[in-house]
């Protein structure tokens, strides 16, 4: 067996004393499978004095993490800070320019940078482990750049994000309002003080901008992603949703198209007989379609210190056995931008609720507008008649463009009988 990989561990939030109590308890074990030992000789956080439930005497503690990337006794750098910018990006450019990988969960960092790391890692000689920035336990960056190398995939997508899951699942089993359950998620730790980037889709979309990478060989681009939250997703949205055979999630979807590659994050109606629609909770789950293997799918825990633990460790090991891939399947040179793809240019089916005035001519407004967007109607609820009160209507449409549904909406949305904006969610055909 080789001599150790002499690890120096930068943030020991959740994960970082995951990753320090997963080496202590399977360390044996994970230097069996590696070939060698990993072993952790330096830290750095930013707080002494915190508890962290692991044992931290004899590691050299350092206060500013780039000083991990100049120690010549470590050879690999993990990063576990967080951010797109600040001391988790300067700490993994000193780290590649000194020639030492890297292994991060850091999916914002390289939403915004992983391009430009990349090529600094190759140059240097080194590489980048990522496995636990999206889908925590899921091997499913290993997945995509390893186990699918010999398919051209036509499709990825995926529930990127526990909390929203978990928010969505709730509703559906409760009933409960939006915020209600928001603030339940919180009190359990499911959810951030904050919970902004979970539930406006920005941690989706950083996790989907990487996975967009691995699977059509282009560098991030966290910008090209359509984002839409839940923050809109209503107890009466879901109940009508159940009622027509399908569950919301909301979904980080990628494809190329004619248009450019498609990537958009936002709810959708999914049928209950689709797997995904299965998974539950604060789980997560991805999809990957093969030319070769046809549609795979991949669940588990998203989240949490020991999942993405066990990710981290996961590209540690690889690193140990001296594997050095490039970090998003090819090398950076032959990165392939692609043009992001109007989200007006969009083609799907629609489910849209209106609150309207129950009176005679509303319906007949109504299909007269979506008549002159040239969006067709293929079912439609109403509830019990209270003529002079307002009643819910919902519509679902056959496939269209997006811009004549959200042409047709704007003009229902101005109707004198129509009391709120209609709310839109889409279908998705998986």
């Amino acid at each position: 067996m080789a001599g150790p990989l002499r690890l120096g561990v930068a943030g020991l939030g959740t994960v970082g004393s995951a990753v320090l109590r997963l080496l202590e308890q399977n360390g044996a074990l994970v230097a069996e499978r590696a070939g060698r030992e990993l072993r952790v000789v330096a830290v750095s956080a930013r707080n002494r004095q915190r508890e962290r439930g692991v044992a931290l005497g004899g590691l050299r503690w350092y206060d500013d993490p780039q000083a991990l990337a100049a120690d010549p006794e470590i050879d690999l750098v993990v990063e576990l800070i967080g951010g797109a910018d600040g001391p988790a990006l300067a700490l993994c450019q000193a780290a590649l320019a000194a020639g030492k990988p890297v292994v991060t969960a850091n999916k914002a960092l390289l939403a915004h940078h992983g391009a430009e790391l990349a090529s600094l890692a190759e140059r240097a000689g080194t590489t980048i482990g990522f496995e636990a920035a999206v889908a925590g336990g899921i091997p499913i960056v290993k997945t995509l750049r390893e186990g699918l190398a010999g398919n051209r995939i036509g499709r990825v997508y995926g529930i990127l994000n526990g909390t929203c899951n978990y928010i969505l699942t709730t509703m559906r089993e409760t009933g409960r309002e939006f915020e209600v359950v928001l603030q339940e998620a919180q009190q359990l730790g499911y959810a951030e003080a904050d919970p902004s980037f979970d539930i406006d889709g920005i941690d989706t979309a950083h996790k989907l901008s990487l996975l967009a990478a691995l699977a059509f060989g282009c560098p991030p681009d966290f910008a090209g992603v359509y984002t839409e939250g839940i923050r809109h997703v209503s107890p009466l949205d879901i109940a009508f949703a159940s009622e027509m055979g399908y569950r919301i999630k909301l979904l980080g979807v990628a494809r190329l198209t004619e248009h450019g590659l498609e990537q958009r994050v936002h709810p959708s109606m999914v049928r209950f007989g689709a797997p995904i629609s299965q998974v539950e909770g604060v789980f997560n789950a991805v999809v990957a379609e093969g030319d070769q293997v046809d549609t795979t799918l991949y669940a588990g825990r998203g989240a949490g210190g020991g999942p993405t633990a066990s990710a981290v460790v996961a590209d540690l090991a690889d690193i140990a056995r001296g594997l050095r891939l490039p970090v998003f399947g090819v090398m950076s040179a032959r990165l392939t931008p692609h043009p992001p793809a109007p989200m007006d240019r969009h083609y799907g089916a629609y489910y849209f609720r209106l609150m309207v005035v129950d009176k005679p001519g509303v319906m007949a407004d109504v299909a007269a507008c979506l008549r002159d967007h040239e969006v067709s109607i293929e079912a439609l609820i109403q509830r019990a008649r209270n003529p002079g009160e307002p009643v819910s209507i919902v519509l679902t449409t056959h496939e269209t463009a997006e811009a004549q549904m959200t042409g047709a909406l704007a003009r229902i949305g101005a109707l004198e009988a129509v009391l709120e904006p209609p709310r839109m969610i889409r279908i998705e055909s998986l």
